[in-house]
C-alpha cells in the first residue's frame, strides 16, 4: 500500500495502524500527488491511500493520472478525506476512484475498507453516499423529455402559473392559496 497525504503525522498514523495488520503493509509515502503517482509507479502498490487536497498536484489529479495509466490497471485508489461533498465523491468516481471514505471513520472502517477495495469491490462512506443521492435527487431526470415551446405558449398565463406550481410540488391547498 502507498500512503499520500500532505500531512507526516496522519501518514505515520496510518503505517502503524496498516503495518500492525497481518494482510496489509506500507511501501512507500507521499507527501503530494505528483510523489504519489511516481512512487505508484515504482512501487506498484495493490492499493494507493490517497488524500484530496495536498500541495502541487492533488489527491484528484493524482488519482486520474495513477488511473488512467495502463500499466498501472492493478492498482487501486481509495480516497480518504475531510472533504466529502458531491463534488469530490462524484470526481473521484468518473476518473477512477474505487472507494471514497472520510477521516472521521474508525481504524476498523479504514481496514475492512481497504481489504474491501482490495477485493475489487467499490466503497463509499455513509456521508458520500448520501451526498450523491442528494446530488441524483437534485438533478433533471435524463428520461424527461422538455416540453415543446409550442405547447407552453398554447397556455394561458393562468395556466402557466398554475403550472409552475405543481411543478414546484406544490399541493393543491397550497396552489389554492397563492392564487
Amino acid at each position: 500500500m502507498l500512503l499520500a497525504d500532505d500531512q507526516a503525522l496522519l501518514r505515520s498514523t496510518f503505517r502503524i495502524l496498516i503495518d500492525h495488520s497481518e494482510d496489509m503493509d506500507v511501501v512507500a509515502e507521499a507527501a503530494d500527488g505528483r510523489d504519489a503517482v511516481a512512487l505508484t509507479r515504482t512501487h506498484r502498490p495493490d492499493i494507493v491511500l490517497m488524500d484530496i487536497r495536498m500541495p502541487g498536484t492533488d489527491g484528484l489529479a493524482a488519482t486520474a493520472e495513477i488511473c488512467a495509466d495502463p500499466a498501472l490497471r492493478g492498482t487501486r485508489v481509495l480516497i480518504l478525506t475531510t472533504f466529502e461533498t458531491d463534488e469530490h465523491v462524484a470526481r473521484a468516481l468518473r476518473i477512477g476512484a474505487s472507494g471514497f471514505l472520510g477521516k472521521d471513520v474508525t481504524a476498523e472502517e479504514l481496514l475492512d475498507g481497504i481489504r474491501t477495495v482490495a477485493a475489487g469491490d467499490a466503497l463509499l462512506s455513509a456521508a458520500a453516499t448520501r451526498s450523491l443521492i442528494t446530488r441524483f435527487l437534485d438533478s433533471p431526470d435524463p428520461g424527461a423529455s422538455p416540453v415543446p415551446p409550442e405547447d407552453l405558449a398554447a397556455l394561458t398565463a393562468r395556466e402557466r402559473e398554475v403550472t409552475t406550481l405543481v411543478a414546484d410540488g406544490k399541493s393543491d391547498k397550497e396552489i389554492a392559496a397563492e392564487l
